[in-house]
């Protein structure tokens, strides 16, 4: 049961994650050249953090 819960909830968790990146973008005034390493870093770490979590998930319970 939890791991239906990470499937369903990881692509909200990123969706919200990608709308703040585009906020800090724009608030730090970020130079367009550089917004997709933001976001591919941003991405990458918060998919790891939802990949651990899930596996951490699947063996506990």
């Amino acid at each position: 049961m939890p791991g239906l819960i990470f499937v369903i909830l990881a692509p909200i968790f990123l969706f919200i994650f990608n709308a703040l990146t585009n906020e800090l973008c724009a608030k730090k005034s970020i130079p367009a050249e550089s917004q997709p390493n933001v976001f591919r870093t941003i991405n990458v770490l918060i998919t790891l953090l939802l990949i651990s979590a899930y596996v951490e998930n699947i063996f506990t319970y």
